[in-house]
């Protein structure tokens, strides 16, 4: 059977609108972290908004997406969009991933259980952080269809994102408890050695780890429990994992390893610079996602997306090369793909519709996403995520003359090259 396309949902909130009904949760994406601040602690919602230092990094992020404009072309045709990308092996239904968030239940009690439910209810494929409030295996679980969806319903991909931990035994746990729980792929953030200098943390002293949040992957590992002292209490294993968890000695030598240990497809996350993304594949990744962590880790870094197109060139049309950081609406993730991503990876306003309404929460901000994916690509003249080029995008200002400006056949001329005006040269 033929399903709608995602843009149906504008159809139907206007039809309930109709009756007297409105959606629950804001509509617009933008809004949904101020929403999120009235049912959080100040402490929860600094480490869900909060960005490195003085916030420079974050704030590229969105004034890059903002830099560029669309430029739409009409009578395309496209009564019928396609949203599904190849990407690894598979067929993506959509171009789109929940990101990584670690700790979760600091939003919600049912954390990743209720992401990776509504990542299901909407169709979404979803990546699981090491950092997870709840194991693994019981996410896996959450995202099969079963009991609370219809037993034929979509199963979608999930990925697993890896903090490589010191203890190599710990890693190579996680690794194969990824691939008995049917992960398809590994994620390996490669841009958080240390924790970023994060004020809104600082200021409240609050670190979920500590309170035992996002280490459940840790606690219920073999090859982290052998390193416990017998009878080791809560605070002992909270010791353990702040030991194990971080690697700041991690390097280029160590990705071999990782290479020989799996089959599962190696991309490599936080790569800015295209010297490393290459590097990256001749040590046998499969792909890389262009990501400076939402500006959650270095301030003043460059914006995620003044990357992608440098890094793209550098790997070639051929590698997969995802992306994050600063997306925040449908129009941002269609800017993402038509600069050279092949999916982009979707974290903080999942987890503000998390934090508003749980697994529901989560599945109307992703199809109010999808939504506006949809639309914008009707609206730029594209029926398919493979039509998306750079020809779509503009920079602010008077386009450049391409043909002729006057219908007499003739092209415009050329200024001279010394033409100025009372800014400076032109």
């Amino acid at each position: 059977m033929t399903q709608p396309p995602h843009s149906d949902l504008v159809r139907r909130i206007y039809l309930a609108g109709a009756h007297g009904q409105s959606p629950q949760l804001p509509t617009d994406l933008t809004a949904l972290g101020e929403a999120a601040r009235a049912v959080l602690t100040p402490a929860a919602h600094g480490y869900t908004a909060g960005d490195a230092g003085t916030g420079a990094t974050g704030r590229a992020n969105r004034e890059a997406f903002e830099r560029w404009r669309l430029l739409p072309r009409m009578l395309r045709g496209t009564a019928r969009r396609d949203l599904s990308v190849p990407l690894l092996g598979q067929r993506l239904p959509v171009p789109v991933l929940l990101a990584p968030v670690a700790a979760q239940t600091v939003v919600h009690a049912d954390g990743e259980l209720a992401s990776a439910r509504g990542a299901r209810d909407a169709g979404v494929p979803f990546v699981l952080s090491t950092g997870s409030s709840y194991s693994m295996e019981d996410v896996a679980d959450a995202a099969r269809p079963g009991s609370d969806a219809p037993a034929d319903g979509p199963s979608v991909p999930r990925w697993f994102q890896l903090y490589w931990p010191a203890d190599r035994a710990v890693a190579e746990s996680l690794v194969r408890r990824a691939e008995a729980s049917g992960y398809t792929a590994l994620v390996l953030t490669v841009d958080a050695p240390a924790f970023g200098y994060r004020p809104a943390d600082l200021d409240h002293g609050y670190l979920p780890f500590l309170d035992g949040a996002g280490i459940a992957n840790f606690t219920g590992d073999p090859a982290f429990r052998a390193g416990l002292p017998s009878g080791a209490d809560s605070r002992s294993v909270t010791a353990h994992w702040a030991q194990v968890f971080a690697n700041p000695a991690l390097n280029w030598d160590d990705l071999p390893w990782l290479r020989e240990l799996t089959a599962l497809p190696i991309l490599l996350k936080g790569i800015l610079h295209p010297d490393d993304a290459r590097r990256a594949l001749d040590l046998g990744a499969d792909g890389v996602v262009v990501s400076n962590h939402g500006g959650r880790q270095l301030d003043g870094a460059v914006a995620a997306l003044d990357a992608l197109p440098a890094v793209r060139a550098a790997v070639g049309r051929s590698v997969p090369v995802l992306f994050d950081s600063g997306v925040r609406t449908g129009s941002d993730l269609v800017k993402a793909l038509a600069l050279g991503a092949d999916a982009v990876l979707y974290g903080r306003p999942f987890l503000y519709g998390l934090a508003l309404g749980g697994r529901d929460g989560v599945a109307h901000v992703l199809r109010c996403l999808l939504a506006e994916v949809d639309l914008t690509l009707a609206l730029t003249g594209c029926a398919s995520v493979g039509d998306l080029t750079r020809e779509v995008l503009a920079l602010p200002g008077v386009l450049p003359v391409s043909g002729p400006p006057d219908g007499t056949g003739a092209a415009a001329p050329s200024p001279p090259a010394d033409t100025t005006n009372e800014e400076g040269p032109i």
